[in-house]
């Protein structure tokens, strides 16, 4: 294994995207839980449809303006002061708990690992400091070095360059199915972080190499 390369997803995998919530619940009260989950969600799809169109704009500028959207969806008025808050909060969200305990083993394991995201590298760097564990990671990979998004084959190749590294040696680890699925059918081998029992995995042809519930559990497997 020590010639094994790991490419973590940031958002969502390692960072709890959900961390918003507090500062939404200050702002909107009971609706900042579904407010949230549109928001994520419409994020995601507006790098998608990003991505597949070529029309390429940074994932900071598709988060807001899905918040726009999400906005105008749930009915919502925020002013310029608090949609700048909760852009800024991106910077700040916090890893989750197992974050911190399981890269620190699985680089003592001699894993190389990775930050692989579909952010700009410089706001993944100043949240991957923020919560501690930038030391442990090789380096940090975006995909707007290209100028597309995740789950792009030419977003799994780019990694692959950067990382020096092939598809038969490197794994995606993702709690994302989309990011699974695309970086096996771009020949790498991939780990679903399936954080919570809720969470489906889409019922494709394609399934996660390896499943399981913690970065924890996956320092065991990958023994």
């Amino acid at each position: 294994m020590k010639n094994t390369t790991l490419a973590f997803d940031v958002y969502g995998t390692l960072i709890d995207t959900n961390g918003v919530v507090d500062l939404l619940e200050k702002f909107i009260g009971n609706k900042a839980k579904a407010f949230s989950t549109t928001w994520r969600n419409k994020q995601l799809e507006y790098s998608f449809r990003r991505g597949h169109m070529q029309n390429y704009v940074s994932f900071a500028i598709c988060t807001s303006q899905a918040l726009d959207y999400t906005c105008l969806f749930h009915k919502v008025e925020l002013n310029l002061e608090q949609k700048n808050e909760l852009m800024n909060i991106y910077s700040v969200l916090p890893a989750f708990d197992d974050v911190k305990e399981a890269l620190k083993k699985l680089k003592e394991k001699g894993f190389r690992l990775f930050a692989f995201s579909n952010g700009k590298a410089e706001a993944v760097e100043k949240l991957l400091i923020h919560v501690g564990v930038r030391e442990l990671f090789l380096d940090v990979v975006s995909v707007d070095d290209i100028k597309t998004f995740k789950p792009s084959p030419g977003a799994y190749a780019h990694f692959l360059r950067t990382a020096q590294t092939n598809g038969n040696e490197a794994w995606l680890i993702s709690s994302n199915p989309f990011d699974v699925i695309g970086s096996i059918s771009a020949g790498m081998k991939s780990v679903w972080i399936q954080r919570s029992s809720e969470s489906i995995f889409d019922p494709w042809e394609i399934q996660p190499t390896i499943t399981v519930s913690s970065l924890l559990e996956l320092c065991e497997d990958l023994d």
